[in-house]
């Protein structure tokens, strides 16, 4: 009889182990599911990360336009757009953008210095910890100058109704 009970008493303590690990297991799963639908969230995927102007001429149009698409499953906020410097200004979408969304990043870089440029602008989001970089390059070229002597339109002084 002693025998019996201490298996009965065996079989029951196992039991009780054996279904709390598979709460513990169960309760596990559900903690990494709901992380992973946490760290999904909102998630910012852009067409391209970097725009090359080429090489454009000196007052030129400055503006280039970075589109993007919340891939995610929460509303994107972005919270800020810097430029890497005053030559380089970034405006954003204030406003939260829906999942399966799409929005603008407008960027406008002072074409009235000459040379080559590579500057970025820096994001902030709900998307990442880690901000999101964006490129513009290119090369501005000084305008034309019209040379000296050679008269402009309404032609010369002769032919002007001057004399």
């Amino acid at each position: 009889m002693k025998r019996i009970f201490l298996f009965f008493v065996l079989a029951v303590g196992f039991n009780l182990a054996l279904s709390a690990q598979v709460e513990a297991v169960e309760a596990a799963d559900q903690a990494v599911e709901d992380t992973q639908e946490a760290l999904e969230g909102a998630k910012m995927e852009f067409e391209k990360t970097t725009i090359d102007y080429g090489t454009i001429e000196q007052g030129s149009d400055p503006y280039r336009i970075f589109t993007f698409t919340n891939t995610g499953n929460a509303p994107l906020v972005i919270t800020n757009a810097k430029g890497s410097c005053g030559c380089t200004v970034p405006t954003y979408p204030k406003e939260p953008i829906p999942p399966a969304q799409s929005g603008e990043i407008k960027v406008r870089y002072d074409t009235n210095r000459v040379g080559p440029f590579t500057k970025r602008v820096t994001l902030t989001t709900n998307a990442s910890d880690e901000p999101i970089v964006l490129t513009i390059k290119g090369k501005v070229e000084p305008k034309a100058e019209e040379p000296e002597g050679v008269p402009s339109e309404g032609g010369n002084m002769f032919n002007s109704g001057g004399f």
